[in-house]
């Protein structure tokens, strides 16, 4: 600012008055001032302002699981949106399911002051952030609960979605039902499951624990799975999956096999309804989980001290094809 006031030739009162829109300022001498400020590339600096006034930082912590995901990066976008109606900005880390990562972003975030976090979890221990949320930051868990610690939390109807997805292919006939998921220690992973067991049970189906094959999903382990699956005098004639990712390396894996069972899947995901057959899935809308998790955040930031929360989204079945086919 000083060397913007000494090129300007006014006094670093008045760079402020001009940086920070304050009344007062003759129209030439705020021009002066502006043609310094590009000059010289000068920029605010927002933290010191801030710390100045006493004021927040501006800005909110977000941690996912992978913001390469297609799933989580629209999160990402609706967590913004609402973000910006509050004039926050969003500073976003990946845990890459790794619990220390989260705990390691978690405190770096807090570290810099963010007015509040909204984590994606990846593991159980949450006791660190204790301190942190005494200290006056709030923290909402989104997708799945925190482990050890009560918070604000956003969910999907996990259970009631695969509920569903096994009585609609029950429906068409099918008894042989598979349950392809992600690692069952993930929590949204075992509520499926738990869901897909209901599933059986309610269409009188009995559960096999060899149609269910739970594990970090890439194409290789996918690609095994549906081998294994469909392999055998009794194969799977139906596949539920547990996520958009299970999903996409499934399709990848039955692309050229003739014996293709029906498919659910959890999570819609892009070009789903492109596909041959189009693909048949478990909706839910995540651009209104990242906004009940951020608008909860900021309910809290401005003063809310009712008991934290429990909000279940609802799912809803979207029936384009892959899961109305009937049993070979």
């Amino acid at each position: 600012m000083s060397d913007v006031a000494r090129l300007a030739g006014v006094s670093i009162k008045t760079v402020s008055r001009v940086v920070n829109d304050e009344p007062a300022v003759h129209p030439d001498t705020a021009e002066r001032v502006m043609a310094a400020i590009e000059q010289l590339g000068f920029r605010r600096n927002l933290g010191a302002r801030n710390l100045r006034r006493g004021s927040t930082t501006g800005t909110i912590g977000l941690i996912v699981e992978d913001v390469g995901n297609p799933f989580y990066s629209e999160l990402n976008r609706a967590v913004e949106r609402i973000a910006g109606s509050y004039e926050r900005q969003v500073l976003t880390g990946s845990s890459e399911e790794n619990r220390e990562r989260e705990r390691e972003l978690a405190l770096e975030f807090c570290s810099r002051r963010v007015d509040g976090l909204l984590i994606v979890p990846a593991g159980m221990q949450h006791g660190y952030l204790v301190p942190e949320m005494r200290a006056g930051t709030p923290v909402v868990f989104i997708d799945r609960p925190a482990g050890d610690i009560v918070a604000d939390t956003v969910l999907v109807d996990n259970i009631g979605g695969t509920v569903e997805a096994v009585t609609h292919l029950a429906a068409h006939g099918h008894r042989r039902i598979a349950f392809l998921a992600d690692s069952a220690g993930i929590y949204t992973a075992s509520e499926r499951l738990r869901g897909f067991r209901e599933g059986c049970a309610r269409a009188g189906i009995r559960y096999d624990e060899r149609l269910v094959i739970m594990r970090k999903p890439t194409e290789e382990s996918v690609g095994e799975a549906i081998r294994t699956l469909l392999a055998g005098p009794e194969p799977a004639t139906a596949v539920v999956a547990g996520n958009n990712r299970v999903t996409v390396h499934l399709l990848r894996a039955l692309a050229h096999r003739p014996d293709r069972p029906a498919l659910v899947g959890f999570d819609d995901f892009e070009l789903a309804d492109l596909l041959d057959p189009p693909v048949s899935v478990i909706a839910h809308d995540v651009s209104a989980l990242g906004e009940a998790a951020a608008n909860l955040l900021f309910a809290r930031v401005q003063g809310d001290q009712s008991t934290p929360r429990k909000v279940v989204l609802p799912v809803r079945l979207v029936a384009r094809g892959s899961g109305e086919v009937a049993p070979r």
